[in-house]
């Protein structure tokens, strides 16, 4: 019929345009196509194909970690962070969490099954340039994790390994632990341990910047990979310490008199991750990292009762953050 005729017309000039176009295949490089104008989808009349226009691109990453409800920390902090930092940003959610600024009421983990589909759909259509892995608290989801990136190939991977928190008190099981250090951590290009995760990782008390040297060093070698020893904690500075490759370098970093602090970890290894996907070093990497999470902290956001978010966008300064 008649709108068979249509949209045969319509075909029939797409094609034409696209004999015409410049098509750069594989995936990831550049793109070109060619909008039609004067005639929508379903005109009778196919007129002409209007100039080549380049499409957009940015690099990408994805975050693979438990949700916060309040958006101080978890995927909501690594996707604003990545946002801010000029990627792409995607997830793959290991765990609801019920949590506000003064704790957690409640954990809902995703099943190992669902976690690998969520995986799958990044993968097999936007392909990260980076990798960042937060929390992740069942043997089973690490399983499924480790198993993907080693199917996909995955680059740039950053793990924060949130095992312990500030206090010391553990926040996944013993078994989870050994199932990090077997199957993810020799996966990983960076991990970014706090004190306490790397006394755990080491079985040594770091009470100096000596220890965190002796801490990194044997993380790195263990497990192949960096270290980035993150200070902060019991030796009380700001400093920082990357291992990789057999030496280390410190990063000095000045002290924010900030109370809200929630999710300086995941904000700083999103970070790292998408100074990764646009393909800076390491080192650099980090030092860019660092410069984003002062500046967060230093815009002094003030939200509510307990420890409270960073201000992830204080640099997005534009028409449309204006407060009316």
């Amino acid at each position: 019929g008649r709108r068979k005729t249509i949209v045969s017309q319509t075909m029939c000039a797409l094609a034409e345009c696209l004999s015409q176009s410049e098509i750069v295949l594989p995936l990831r490089k550049t793109y070109y196509y060619s909008p039609l104008t004067e005639v929508g989808v379903f005109s009778t009349e196919v007129n002409r194909c209007d100039r080549l226009e380049e499409v957009k691109y940015m690099k990408t990453a994805v975050t693979i970690a438990g949700s916060d409800s309040s958006g101080g920390a978890g995927i909501q902090a690594d996707i604003k962070t990545m946002m801010a930092n000029g990627v792409y940003a995607m997830s793959a959610i290991t765990a609801l969490t019920a949590q506000n600024t003064t704790g957690v009421m409640g954990i809902l983990n995703v099943t190992p099954e669902f976690l690998g589909q969520e995986l799958d759909s990044i993968f097999t259509d936007i392909f990260p340039d980076a990798v960042k892995i937060g929390m992740v608290s069942e043997k089973g989801l690490i399983c499924v994790i480790a198993e993907k990136l080693e199917q996909y190939k995955a680059k740039n991977i950053v793990v924060d390994p949130v095992m312990v928190a500030t206090s010391g008190a553990r926040l996944i099981s013993e078994d989870a632990t050994d199932t990090l250090k077997q199957k993810l951590f020799p996966l990983a290009t960076v991990l970014t341990p706090n004190i306490p995760e790397a006394e755990v990782l080491t079985g040594m008390k770091i009470k100096s910047a000596e220890d965190m040297i002796r801490a990194a060093e044997q993380i790195s070698k263990e497990y192949d990979c960096a270290v980035l020893c993150k200070g902060g904690h019991q030796i009380h500075t700001a400093n920082d310490l990357l291992f990789a490759d057999g030496t280390y370098h410190w990063f000095e970093g000045k002290r924010i008199d900030n109370p809200n602090t929630h999710g300086t970890g995941c904000t700083l290894s999103s970070a790292i991750a998408s100074n990764l996907a646009k393909g800076y070093d390491l080192q650099t990497a980090v030092e860019r990292a660092k410069e984003y999470i002062s500046g967060a902290l230093a815009a002094m956001l003030d939200l509510g009762s307990g420890s409270g978010p960073m201000d992830h966008g204080f640099a997005i300064k534009n028409e449309f953050t204006s407060v009316n």
